[in-house]
C-alpha cells in the first residue's frame, strides 16, 4: 500500500461528498495506525459565509468533523475491503477537544492522527490540528463501523 492516499480514494473509502468532505488527503499513512491528514482551507469553502462575515474562521466542530474523517479514511484503508463495504462510520464520542487559534483562510491544515486502540467495531483516534507546524486543535475520539441503512 502506498503512503499517500489520494482525494480519488477518499472518495472510494468515505461515503462523504461535497460540501461535507473535508479532507483532500492523506500522507505519511502507516496502515491502521497513524497519518497526516491535508485540509485545504480556502476562502469559497461553504462555512466561511456565515462563520463569520469579515472575519471567516473555520468552526471547531468542522475540525473535529475533519479529524473523524481522516480516521475513518485511515480505517477503511488498512481494513479489508468487505469490512467496511456498505457500511458507515459513525462517531461516538469526542474527548479533551481543544482548540488554540482559529483557522482562517488561506493555509492548509494538517492533521496528525493517530489509531490508539481498536475493540472490535469501535475504535479510539488522537489527533493534533497544525498549520505551519503551530498546534491550533487537539481532540481524542471514539467511533464504529455499523451497517449501512439500505
Amino acid at each position: 500500500m502506498s503512503n499517500t492516499i489520494s482525494k480519488e480514494e477518499i472518495l472510494s473509502l468515505l461515503p462523504h461528498r461535497e460540501p461535507m468532505l473535508l479532507i483532500d488527503r492523506l500522507i505519511n499513512v502507516v496502515p491502521l495506525k497513524s497519518a497526516t491528514a491535508i485540509v485545504d482551507i480556502k476562502k469559497g469553502k461553504f462555512f466561511f459565509d456565515g462563520h463569520f462575515p469579515g472575519q471567516p474562521v473555520m468552526p471547531g466542530v468542522l475540525i473535529v468533523e475533519a479529524f473523524g474523517q481522516a480516521a475513518a479514511a485511515l480505517t477503511a484503508h488498512g481494513i479489508d475491503k468487505k469490512e467496511y463495504e456498505n457500511k458507515l462510520v459513525y462517531l461516538m464520542s469526542v474527548d479533551k477537544a481543544r482548540f488554540r487559534s482559529p483557522v482562517m483562510p488561506d493555509c492548509e491544515l494538517h492533521l496528525d492522527i493517530e489509531a490508539i486502540r481498536s475493540h472490535g467495531r469501535v475504535w479510539k483516534y488522537r489527533g493534533v490540528a497544525k498549520i505551519d507546524g503551530k498546534k491550533v486543535a487537539d481532540a481524542e475520539w471514539a467511533a464504529t463501523i455499523v451497517e449501512r441503512n439500505k
